[in-house]
């Protein structure tokens, strides 16, 4: 991107002017290096979405931010419900895609005896890929009382405790979602899929918690170096994308009824008030409780085999966040603390200390922020900080964002090569496609040492500790 195109607010803030049909300034969050191996399509989708009615303060992208559909990947932008809109587009086909983060008690040391086994435990035992399917099977009834409950509908069937609800944003489970307005081929590609990984950027991965990088929060989270914790990256699989698919195309074509000239149709969108807003959001609600039920799911059979292959371990849940959303939230606005739409693409909330939100045994060190990098490199815990509610309504970034496309990094590495390469560095990784691996290369991400350090620079988020990975189950 043409640093010369944006206005320098600070080296991590570069300003798009308001002009043409945009309502607000788009802003970036990222060092100059970052904004420049943006692409270009960054800044148009950026400006495109500050054109959308009803937009609050500024279209954001945060430091990963790469061309996403319609909006970026790692775009933020907040609506008022009266005059604004929602985006199927701005939350994409991945809804609640996001991240959990499980403390284990065990060192480095002792998982390293076992890592081989551990490795291939796993693998036998999370189904990943595409199209992979798990052992649990929902009839009609027990899809709705799913799309309904979210992750407690899962720990009230065994899969988990009350305790990890309590680690979970909304405590498991969305308000406000309303299976009726779901499809029945959302439903369907859904009945055999919850518990599993999936495919694309999806992970499991156990990691070493290499450096603790602010002492009290780490404490506070119950991360110590050289201990093992373990990272669980899916979302809402099939019926999040199928929802996704429909309403986009529903979108399109009701915009011109509602007065709506969108500068792209990929962003595609309906006033939150409106009947077919009203639908997208009870649908996306049963979607982000699709994906919550699923993590739960999974790190059941996580800790099914962590009870087998390394019984010591607790498997306690630190923290498990969305990064594919719209919350209704309450914030700050010009015209003072009110309910308004955020919608989160490729982008994590970070709530500051003292928020309500933020579980009270963690609440006084800010939110946890999950950030992944990539199977060879590192990852992130952050946590929010004071003042950034002013900076993309107490936004963050989301992981490494992609340095180039899935298919060029076909064209440049081989998965066979890349995983015995890891396997040398003493990572082991297991996945059902090679393609997979390939795609997902560590260096088809950009530095996500310089994103994270970039958002902290920018006032987002602080850095808590950096994880390092042992095992990586890849979908």
């Amino acid at each position: 991107m043409d640093l010369a195109r944006l206005r320098k607010v600070s080296e991590n803030e570069w300003e798009i002017p308001a002009a043409g049909a945009m309502r607000v300034p788009g802003v970036l969050y990222a060092s100059a290096r970052l904004v420049q191996e943006m692409d270009e399509k960054v800044r148009e989708q950026v400006a495109n979405v500050a054109s959308l009615p009803g937009i609050l303060r500024a279209s954001w992208a945060m430091p990963d931010a790469h061309w996403g559909y319609g909006f970026p990947i790692g775009g933020v932008a907040a609506f008022d419900p009266d005059t604004g809109v929602v985006s199927a587009g701005g939350v994409g086909f991945d809804i609640s895609c996001g991240v959990r983060l499980l403390l284990t008690s065990l060192s480095a040391e002792a998982v390293l005896e076992v890592q081989e086994e551990l490795a291939n435990a796993l693998f036998e035992s999370i189904p990943a890929g595409v199209g992979s399917r798990g052992e649990i099977r929902l009839d009609d009834a027990a899809m709705d009382d799913m799309l309904r409950g979210g992750a407690r509908w899962a720990v009230e069937r065994g899969y988990g405790t009350a305790r990890d609800l309590e680690r979970i944003e909304e405590s498991g489970r969305q308000e406000g979602a309303r299976p009726d307005y779901v499809s029945e081929l959302a439903k369907e590609r859904q009945r055999r899929e919850t518990g599993t990984l999936g495919s694309g950027n999806h992970y499991l991965e156990v990691q070493r918690v290499a450096r603790t990088l602010d002492e009290g929060r780490a404490a506070a989270f119950g991360l110590r170096e050289g201990d093992v914790v373990v990272s669980i990256h899916c979302g809402s699989r099939g019926l999040g994308h199928q929802i996704g698919t429909e309403f986009l195309a529903r979108m399109v074509v009701e915009a011109p009824e509602h007065g709506i000239e969108l500068p792209d149709r990929e962003l595609a969108c309906a006033p939150i008030r409106s009947k077919l807003g009203e639908e997208y959001l009870g649908a996306m609600r049963c979607a982000i409780n699709c994906a919550l039920a699923n993590r739960q799911v999974v790190t059941h059979l996580v800790r099914s085999v962590f009870e087998r292959v390394l019984p010591d371990a607790r498997l306690d849940l630190l923290f498990d966040v969305s990064h594919s959303t719209c919350k209704e939230e309450t914030h700050t606005t010009d015209s003072g603390p009110r309910r308004i739409f955020v919608h989160r693409k490729g982008a994590t909330r970070a709530f500051p200390p003292g928020h309500p939100a933020v579980p009270e045994e963690l609440r006084a060190s800010g939110q946890p922020v999950l950030i992944g990098g990539s199977m060879g490199t590192r990852s992130f815990v952050l946590a929010g900080v004071e003042g950034n509610e002013a900076r993309a309504f107490s936004s963050a970034c989301h992981g490494a964002g992609r340095a180039m496309s899935r298919h060029q990094a076909r064209r440049r590495w081989r998965g066979q090569k890349l995983v015995k390469n890891l396997a040398h560095r003493g990572i082991l990784v297991r996945s059902p496609s090679m393609r997979g691996v390939a795609e997902e290369a560590p260096g088809a991400h950009k530095d996500v040492g310089e994103v994270v350090d970039a958002a902290q620079a920018a006032g987002l988020a602080c850095k808590v500790a950096e994880l390092l990975p042992l095992v990586c189950v890849k979908g």
